[in-house]
């Protein structure tokens, strides 16, 4: 039976819980690339079994954000300049599918909603970070995508982008956000006109996910990393 709506929703399972939490900071590298998961500081932190917290640190091996090695435990993945590059080809045909069934399936109104997001998003606010701007960039690549009505394909785009959501914030900070909502508006534009193929090109040309650039932005976010953990010591 469907719960009313005055019931209080159950609480969150101590797996979900230290998995998004830990996911979150492997998103954002707070765990750093090749560093070994102390499992005993963890269960203490979040108040946990060691049962519940192996749970939670299969699911982000399984993930592609933690690797185990028998004998040693859990560490943080590196960043891999093919893995990223497949990554990122894999979502830029992934898009470009998606763009083909959104002029196929979107109503007006669901493009207008995106549009009203556009106007949001590209409003210049001083007081986000680089870190906001590039969850606004993917609100609306998973915005576009969810007008496809595929819903497994949308989890798939949503599962990348979180594995390549550092590398994105990288090129972030190098300044790219003014030509990058300029080409949004143009891709929406071109689903709005039920024009598949220049939907097409343009994601094509808008995910740029050249090998050279992966190289010179995980070199740099590697900086980034390790100036930080400079900086907090």
């Amino acid at each position: 039976m469907a719960p009313r709506g005055d019931e209080t929703p159950p609480p969150q399972s101590s797996v979900e819980r230290v998995y998004e939490e830990l996911r979150e900071q492997a998103i954002r590298f707070d765990l750093l690339p090749g560093d070994r998961i102390n499992e005993v500081e963890l269960s203490k932190r979040f108040g946990v079994s060691r049962t519940p917290l192996r749970e939670a640190l299969n699911r982000l091996v399984a993930d592609g954000f933690l690797t185990f090695t028998a004998g040693k435990g859990f560490f943080r993945r590196n960043l891999e300049v093919k893995e990223v590059f497949d990554l990122y080809e894999m979502r830029q045909r992934l898009e470009m599918m998606l763009a083909e069934l959104a002029v196929e399936r979107a109503s007006p109104e669901a493009i207008e909603e995106i549009r009203g997001f556009l106007e949001i998003s590209r409003r210049e606010d001083p007081t986000r970070s680089v870190y906001d701007l590039v969850r606004l960039d993917e609100g609306f690549h998973e915005r576009l995508a969810a007008l496809s009505g595929n819903v497994e394909m949308l989890n798939v785009l949503k599962d990348i982008n979180a594995r390549i959501r550092f590398v994105r914030w990288v090129n972030m900070e190098r300044g790219r956000r003014t030509r990058t909502q300029g080409e949004h508006l143009e891709i929406l534009e071109a689903v709005a006109a039920g024009d598949a193929g220049r939907a097409r090109d343009l994601l094509q040309t808008h995910i740029d996910g050249r090998l050279e650039q992966i190289t010179e932005a995980i070199r740099d976010g590697y900086a980034m990393i390790y100036m930080r953990r400079s900086g907090q010591g």
